[in-house]
């Protein structure tokens, strides 16, 4: 079936996606050549947003393009309400995604078909789902936040409100760790084999920390249980890379205009995809490594490369950013301020927290990272980067703030980033122009972002995001340097100061 577009846009049809219109897509646009009518599941995932359709669910496309493992297909899940939204955009195309690789040398379209269900968004359905045979991996991608961590400890924090109702003596569980917990134990009773877990969320260590979180829920519930699966659960880790924006209405404009394609959800994304990963499936996996993804004895080294450096200088351009006006990345990044500011850091402080790897450039690496930032055709935003910060900072910059106090190594341009979220977390840019703070703190983020105009120490005083750190003589003595430059003069000025030396 072809639509036509408003009137209001270029006057040709579009191919709205759906099981019955692959055969007619534009040209130009690539489609499934597999017969999805033949795929079984094999893996549940939790969290299908635009990163894991522009990844994992990509990588399983090209493999059963290949011909290969078509008993390995996906089925989406979740139980947030924006999982809903998702579902509801999804079932009307039957589970296709176009994914639009924006090449600044030209844009690629495909379809992609790796997806064939969705379970319906209610914790029960979910937990049934987990049971069947069939799932031999439970993957994730519930954001960093999503895991019940302490920024105290480092670890899995059983107090938190979540967590205390799904241990409750009868509950019935809510979070994604609790029904991955109901499923497991239903399984051994039932005498089936346990799925693995597999984390693709930016975590250091992704596998470990859902591991350390499932058990730690377990044991609240049932130790025996919990001493099970600690016996026969594998959580590889992961280290997974894509830069994907949001899809808003640009993107969805771009994609009708440019491959005549409607599509209620599709994803943008670089055309640069990792994944390294421990070889741990004691149920067996798809054969990945046919299309690209790297199997590997310890993945700790490239979490950290890809965290501190990649991540770490999304972080280092986000705030400095929305707080002189900058609203897409490559702008960002072609701003001598900001680049100079990603450049010195990333250098002379994120840099020498990295380890080596046999065989890999850490500044190669940092050389593509700054031209993967520029791409202009990516329209990745800096209110994208902003978001979220109490729950990136403690992932990205704090670890890095942390191992160079260890090393007895200063951190003036870290302290000053800590510094920039904080001003950004005031709520106004330099211009006076008001700022949206996107994160599930917002409002104490605010909070104690204008204390601190008083003093800025109170921005630390926050135990769950900064643990330690607050009361770090160093830190809080550079931090609170670098926040009264900003309160006193403007980014661009700091900025330059900082460049200087």
């Amino acid at each position: 079936m072809r639509d036509t577009l408003p009137p209001d846009q270029p006057n040709h049809p579009v191919t709205a996606v759906r099981a019955d219109t692959l055969s007619s897509l534009p040209a130009g646009v690539g489609a499934p050549t597999y017969d999805r009518t033949r795929l079984t599941p094999g893996i549940l995932h939790v969290g299908v947003g635009n990163f894991h359709r522009a990844h994992q669910a990509s990588y399983f496309h090209r493999l059963f393009e290949l011909g290969e493992d078509h008993d390995w297909a996906i089925i989406g899940a979740g139980i947030m309400p924006f999982d809903r939204i998702m579902r509801d955009k999804l079932a009307p195309q039957d589970w296709l995604t176009t994914v639009v690789e924006l090449d600044p040398e030209g844009y690629r379209a495909n379809v992609i078909g790796s997806m064939i269900g969705f379970v319906d968004t209610d914790p029960a359905a979910l937990c049934a789902a987990m049971q069947d045979p069939a799932i031999r991996i439970v993957s994730l991608t519930v954001t960093e936040g999503g895991y019940f961590l302490s920024a105290e400890t480092g670890g899995f924090d059983p107090t938190h409100p979540a967590i205390v109702a799904d241990a409750a003596q009868g509950a019935e569980p809510k979070t994604v760790f609790g029904i991955v917990i109901a499923a497991l134990k239903a399984r051994r009773d039932n005498g089936v084999a346990p799925f693995t877990v597999m984390s693709c969320d930016n975590l250091p260590e992704n596998g470990h920390v859902a591991r350390a979180t499932v058990l730690g829920l377990a044991r609240l519930v049932d130790s025996g249980l919990a001493d099970w699966i600690s016996a026969n659960v594998a959580f590889p880790n992961s280290m997974v890379d894509c830069i994907t924006p949001a899809t808003g209405p640009r993107e969805i404009d771009l994609v009708r205009r440019e491959f005549g394609i409607e599509d209620a959800a599709p994803v943008v994304c670089e055309p640069f995809r990792q994944w390294v990963m421990e070889d741990t499936f004691p149920q067996g996996r798809p054969a990945l490594e046919k299309v690209g993804v790297e199997f590997v004895a310890d993945v700790a080294p490239y979490e950290l490369m890809k965290l501190r450096l990649l991540n770490g200088g999304h972080a280092a351009i986000a705030y400095a950013s929305g707080l002189m006006g900058h609203h897409f990345v490559h702008d960002a990044m072609a701003d001598p301020l900001v680049a100079g500011f990603l450049d010195k850091l990333t250098h002379e402080e994120i840099l020498p927290t990295v380890p080596e790897i046999e065989g890999v450039s850490l500044t190669d690496y940092i050389r593509v990272v700054a031209k993967r930032f520029a791409n202009l055709a990516l329209g990745d935003t800096i209110p994208r980067l902003c978001l979220d910060g109490s729950n990136r900072q403690p992932k990205f910059i704090l670890p890095t703030i942390t191992a160079r106090l260890e090393a007895g190594q200063p951190i003036p341009g870290l302290a000053l980033e800590v510094a920039l979220w904080a001003h950004y977390c005031a709520g106004k840019r330099d211009d006076g122009s008001t700022i949206e703070i996107d994160d599930p703190n917002a409002a104490r983020l605010n909070e104690r972002a204008l204390a601190a105009r008083t003093d800025p120490a109170e921005f630390l005083a926050m135990p769950d995001i900064f643990g330690a750190l607050a009361h770090n003589s160093d830190f809080v003595e550079k931090f609170s340097e670098a926040l009264r430059r900003l309160q006193t003069t403007s980014t661009r000025a700091v900025l330059e100061a900082y460049l200087a030396g």
